[in-house]
């Protein structure tokens, strides 16, 4: 066949080097960019290929998120603009592993086994975050997708939450928007602008937040949407990418991880500051107190802040619509016991990772998830929108339920339910704060952090943990989860669970407790019962103190 003659010339264009194998995970594929050309090409057939098996538009991201800039990689996004399905992954693993000279017998096999007519038309949008390697591998992808006979759209620079929200609206023939990004910015800002018109006088100061765009993407896409804002939001950008390297001491998972301000961020006390991931699907809050204290506002304070506010204005509006907020394992209990004891909010635990949250939130009228890193969303079913929307509509409906249900509205549309979207979840959160008249020490007050630990241990293999109850219990090894039950009962408001980790040979252990000493006590604790009962490798774990 004619086609495959040129997926077999072309191939030879972005050689596999031998030997390499990588996996294709949650993330996609990520690694050393040097790595990743003969990807890019086999992502633009599979990609080709999946358009052409769902009639639908597909998008194919080039990106390595919160990696450092020397590393990239690629996702692929479902017509919905959701997380390619977990077949496909393999299929995309299996591609990307095949040598040179049976690659097209690997590709005939993905035609075969999943029936698709390659006389259907493919169309491929494709995005890129500011990396420099970014713009050869992208011309990679895009030689996959001709050697196919794809079409494509390439969108350039675009935050990773940008193109699914652009194949979404494709794919929904402009139901969901627009699929410029023009047409993002003004859906998002119309709606930011219709909420803060319910925000009592906001001073300057109040409008004010510092912004640390982890020298990335997102810091581009928020100078370009600044103007959409009509001065409601005073942003202060800093890590705009025009001097300092992507991800480098700044940034979401940097700020999360080291609990520290970025680099490049010049804090007053008590500034409502927020930083931005690499590709801008993720964000944290954080402030300094008077005292110089760093205080992080992750993923649980996002989500309890967002679904609380949801949940009044349901209340509000008269709607009987189930809310809930989606966690894993890693919550803090503090956010759980405040969620169901104090706002009577559903909570639903889940195993780590994002497609896991997604999927479990898709389950309830209202589904919000945020992952502690600061990736997360809120989805709305279809019946959920119609209510609403006909409440909007409704004459008969009275003033203070037809606020509660326009504030609804326009939440819905300023949320990118696609995926995690940094810049949409904080125009969320930003329009939030203003409505109730919050600073970011009340938001903070909520609730307190019970003071936590994460360890690892090193194990000879990790496949012996076995684990049910949404990762919170361990089946396997015998005893292990026995012996965690005693240790946690020696602590105040303490709870232990132990998972093995996806990648590497290592068991994760978590413990809170009501002190950080006993955080630390019980952390230790668990993971000398790890290393004795799960085959742990080397000396023993040592106390912390």
């Amino acid at each position: 066949m004619a086609q495959f003659e040129e997926v077999s010339q072309k191939s030879k264009l972005h050689p596999k080097p031998e030997g390499l194998a990588l996996q294709y995970g949650t993330a996609g594929f990520r690694t050393h960019a040097k790595h990743l050309d003969h990807i890019m090409f086999r992502m633009g057939l599979l990609a080709t290929l999946r358009s052409k098996k769902t009639k639908s538009t597909i998008g194919v991201m080039v990106t390595a998120s919160h990696n450092p800039e020397e590393d990239n990689g690629v996702k692929l996004i479902d017509p919905m603009g959701e997380m390619v399905t977990a077949v496909w992954e393999g299929y995309a693993t299996q591609l990307a592993n095949a040598e040179q000279d049976s690659l097209l017998k690997e590709l005939k096999d993905v035609i075969e086994k999943e029936d698709i007519d390659m006389s259907e038309p493919a169309s491929i949008y494709i995005g890129k975050d500011t990396r420099p390697s970014g713009a050869s591998l992208s011309r990679a992808v895009l030689d996959g997708v001709s050697s196919l006979g794809g079409k494509t759209h390439d969108y350039g620079l675009v935050t990773t939450p940008q193109l699914h929200y652009m194949v979404c609206c494709c794919n929904t023939h402009g139901c969901y928007g627009s699929p410029t990004v023009e047409g993002y910015y003004q859906k998002l800002s119309q709606a930011f602008l219709q909420l803060s018109q319910n925000a009592s006088n906001c001073t300057d100061d109040q409008k004010r937040l510092l912004v640390d765009g982890a020298n990335g993407i997102g810091a581009l896409k928020m100078t370009e949407m600044e103007p959409f804002l009509c001065s409601k939001l005073h942003m202060v950008l800093s890590n705009d990418s025009s001097s300092g390297k992507l991800n480098h001491m700044c940034g979401a998972d940097y700020v999360k991880v080291q609990q520290n301000a970025p680099q490049g961020m010049n804090m007053g006390v008590g500034e409502r500051c927020c930083s931005f991931d690499g590709d801008a699907d993720r964000i944290v809050y954080y402030y300094t107190d008077s005292k110089g204290c760093f205080h992080l506002l992750d993923g649980d304070k996002i989500a309890t802040l967002i679904s609380t506010y949801l949940k009044e204005l349901l209340t509000q509006a008269g709607l009987n619509l189930q809310i809930a907020v989606v966690q894993t394992a890693y919550a803090n209990g503090s956010s759980t016991r405040y969620l169901e004891d104090v706002m009577k909010v559903a909570v639903c635990c889940t195993k780590t990772g994002v497609k896991h949250l997604h999927h479990a939130a898709q389950e309830y009228d209202i589904g919000v998830y945020f992952e502690a890193n600061g990736h997360g969303t809120v989805l709305f079913s279809k019946a959920a929108q119609k209510q609403i929307q006909e409440l909007v509509k409704d004459p008969k409906t009275n003033d203070e339920r037809k606020r509660a249900v326009r504030l609804l509205e326009s939440t819905i549309n300023l949320i990118n339910q696609t995926v995690g979207d940094a810049i949409s979840d904080m125009l969320v959160i930003e329009a939030v704060l203003a409505i109730r008249g919050m600073s970011v020490q009340d938001w903070d007050a909520i609730y307190t952090d019970l003071p936590n630990r994460q360890l690892k241990v090193t194990v000879s293999d990790r496949r012996v943990i076995d684990t049910t109850d949404a990762e919170r219990r361990a089946v396997t090894p015998e005893g292990l989860q026995d012996a965690i039950d005693s240790l946690v009962k020696k602590y105040k408001t303490a709870r232990s669970f132990v998972r093995p980790s996806g990648t590497e040979d290592v068991v994760r252990v978590y413990a809170e407790a009501d002190t950080q000493e006993n955080a630390d006590r019980l952390a230790h604790e668990v993971s000398l019962a790890v290393h004795r009962l799960a085959g742990g490798v080397g000396d023993e774990p040592k106390p912390l103190h």
